[in-house]
């Protein structure tokens, strides 16, 4: 459906991947800040999934939009240089340096995960992983929020700028940040550490708990946004309500909403995760979730995330514009 728009595939690949990686990015630090004392060495194993993770999908969703930007035509591969040559309040030029930023952050704080980091003793390696989790963490945050923010700067497109842009702004964030966990989970999932004694598996197993009922939390959020952002749909009129139309009942994009957003990325997941999630909170039990759970159920929330930057951005071009 993305043929004949002006923003396709690309920019729906950076508004996925640069999310996926602040949320990442975000939910490592906040899990090393969490429990990273070195003579415990709790979350630290999980924590390090989240920091060598992050800087990719970012650099990638990145080299999408300097794709969408043109700059590989003859004569302008380097036309996107021009972004770094005025500095003002636009959302692009915010956006540059915050996501030039973002990616410094996220590949020193990768690298003082390194088992061997060239310069620095073990000593400095956690001092700097300290400090730079304190600093990745507002800026993981603001870059997942620009991602729905760029989106704001459309003031003809309904369903982009209306009262309804700030659920959007933060159903993108969490959107972001429950693709993040869901990232970390998968990794864990694929690549599992070395657990032989029963200390280690139980400080694994509590990263796992922690991080899958921050997810559910997250999709629960998610879901509530999306029932006030339905519920105004109902009872506001004129362009917004046509433009929203779209992803409602008998709307174009209906299918890819309620089936890939909602049931496959967000509901299905949430009462997966709640059944290994209670017995731990309700009745204080071991949590102990199987490994086709923590491969199946993140890639169903990856699968959404995707999913719900696709629905915005092609329902944002098929439904304007409007007059200014």
């Amino acid at each position: 459906m993305t043929e004949g728009l002006t923003w396709g595939f690309p920019v729906i690949a950076y508004l996925f991947l640069a999310g996926l990686g602040a949320g990442a990015l975000t939910v490592s630090a906040s899990m090393f800040l969490r429990g990273g004392d070195p003579q415990r060495g709790m979350h630290v194993d999980t924590a390090r999934y989240g920091a060598f993770l992050a800087p990719v999908p970012i650099i990638i969703g990145c080299g999408f939009l300097i794709l969408e930007l043109g700059s590989f035509e003859a004569g302008h591969m380097f036309r996107f240089f021009n972004l770094y040559l005025v500095m003002n309040l636009s959302p692009m030029s915010v956006g540059t340096w915050l996501l030039t930023a973002c990616i410094i952050i996220s590949l020193a704080y990768a690298y003082t995960y390194l088992k061997e980091a060239p310069g620095l003793t073990q000593e400095q390696r956690y001092t700097w992983r300290r400090l730079l989790s304190w600093i990745a963490i507002p800026f993981g945050i603001a870059t997942a929020v620009y991602t729905g923010i760029l989106l704001g700067a459309m003031p003809a497109r309904p369903f982009w700028n209306s009262p309804i842009l700030a659920m959007l702004f933060l159903l993108s964030s969490l959107s972001s940040l429950s693709t993040g966990v869901a990232a970390i989970l998968l990794l864990r999932a694929l690549f599992p550490s070395n657990r032989f004694d029963p200390e280690t598996e139980r400080q694994f197993n509590n990263s796992g708990y922690i991080l899958t009922s921050t997810d559910t939390m997250l999709i629960g959020f998610e879901l509530l946004v999306i029932f006030l952002f339905v519920m105004f749909a109902h009872l506001t009129v004129g362009n917004v309500k046509e433009a929203v139309s779209v992803i409602l009942a008998g709307g174009q994009l209906a299918n890819w909403f309620w089936f890939g957003v909602v049931i496959v990325g967000l509901l299905l997941p949430a009462l997966i995760e709640l059944y290994y999630v209670i017995p731990r909170l309700v009745f204080h039990g071991e949590f102990v979730a199987p490994r086709g759970m923590e491969i199946v159920v993140p890639i169903a929330i990856l699968i959404g995330g995707f999913m719900l930057r696709y629905v915005v951005v092609v329902a944002g071009q098929i439904t304007g514009p409007i007059g200014l």
